[in-house]
């Protein structure tokens, strides 16, 4: 095992200003482990963390001691390198929310055969979906690529079309995605065809991504943000805005004015854009926050179904994508670094799946 661990600090306040740093490897207590990170995704979900991370407690996960700076949520697998937990063995692998780092000190509680919560006092208070991490044994699964890329963003689409169903769609005939590329709207074009077919989708993307949506089979209509004037608005719509530019949504609702009958933000993909809403015509955005929403399902249904609700429909998603949507592996601090400002930039193709390992 290294003596050193190191992670991706970022100054929080400029996004792209990032640096490795290293420190020893940490002595365990008594109940906890030491995790080594094997792989993580990266993707636009990760810079909507970034973006909207004081407001919603993301930097709080990992703190680096540092007011000024943090380090990035991922998803990912990780392998257990020491262990002073009963039951808890050394070789075990796990799946769940991790840093943009090479190992991660866990103090397991609630430890059964499945998983288990990390009861860190740091994390005490913040939302229970980031704090579980899926027990899987000691050999590599299927599918592990695509489920670290794909499964906490299509649970978000998947709750967006749970609770745009439960309220009959507010009323509305379509339903419009900005950042129609994003695998999150991807996700949930592909829910709402599947559970809503009724309700029209339309994706909003740029003229150089339309080709790639068209491609998808997964939008009834495809517009450029250009089109957008042009559209269609007699017909009563919902917004579900992943790409957090102020101006898109200032511009959605001037179009449809009345006829938009719900406005939910949901990502913040082109992040240097987010700025205030100020005086919009319509409804007042409401903003989606997937713990609370996933929180509320488990109480309603139970945990046990709601991962086999959701399970149904990721099956359906994966095997959907598997034509447009690559797998791409990089490894070592620079490319994960030179990734990390990629994606901040909007700069990553949205044919790519970028599964990222230090090591």
């Amino acid at each position: 095992m290294s003596d050193q661990v190191s992670s991706l600090w970022v100054k929080k306040a400029d996004l792209p200003q990032s640096e490795w740093r290293s420190s020893s490897t940490p002595e365990l207590a008594d109940g906890q482990i030491l995790l080594e990170i094997e792989k993580y995704a990266l993707t636009a979900n990760n810079i909507t963390y970034a973006a909207v991370g004081d407001g919603f407690g993301y930097w709080n996960f990992f703190p680096t001691g540092d007011a000024d700076w943090g380090i990035v949520p991922v998803w990912g697998f990780a392998k257990v390198v020491a262990s002073k937990q009963d039951g808890i063995a050394v070789g075990e692998r796990v799946y769940g929310y991790l840093p943009m780092a090479s190992h991660l000190l866990v103090s397991p509680g609630n430890v059964t055969e499945a998983g288990f919560v990390d009861h860190a006092e740091h994390r005490q208070g913040l939302a229970i979906i980031y704090n579980q991490y899926h027990r899987l044994g000691t050999d590599a699964g299927q599918m592990e690529d695509e489920r670290a890329l794909y499964q906490p963003l299509f649970t978000t689409s998947f709750l967006i079309e749970d609770m745009m169903r439960k309220a009959d769609w507010y009323g509305a005939e379509a339903v419009l995605l900005t950042s129609a590329s994003s695998k999150t709207a991807l996700g949930l074009a592909q829910v709402a065809k599947n559970l809503s077919p009724n309700i029209k989708r339309i994706g909003l993307t740029s003229a150089g991504n339309k080709a790639f949506v068209e491609g998808t089979g997964l939008y009834d209509e495809v517009l450029t943000y250009d089109d957008l004037p042009s559209a269609d608005a007699s017909q009563a719509i919902v917004s579900v805005d992943f790409a957090g530019n102020s101006t898109v949504l200032a511009a959605i609702h001037s179009h449809w004015d009345a006829n938009l009958k719900f406005s939910s933000m949901v990502g913040a993909t082109h992040f240097e854009e987010r700025t205030g809403r100020g005086d919009l015509k319509g409804p007042e955005p409401i903003l989606f926050f997937a713990p609370t929403a996933a929180e509320s399902l488990m109480k309603e249904v139970g945990p046990a179904t709601f991962r086999a609700m959701v399970d149904e429909q990721f099956a359906a998603f994966v095997a959907s994508v598997a034509n447009y949507l690559s797998v791409e592996h990089l490894a070592g601090p620079d490319a994960l670094q030179s990734a990390y400002l990629e994606m901040l930039a909007n700069k990553v193709a949205p044919s790519r799946g970028l599964i990222c390992a230090i090591g």
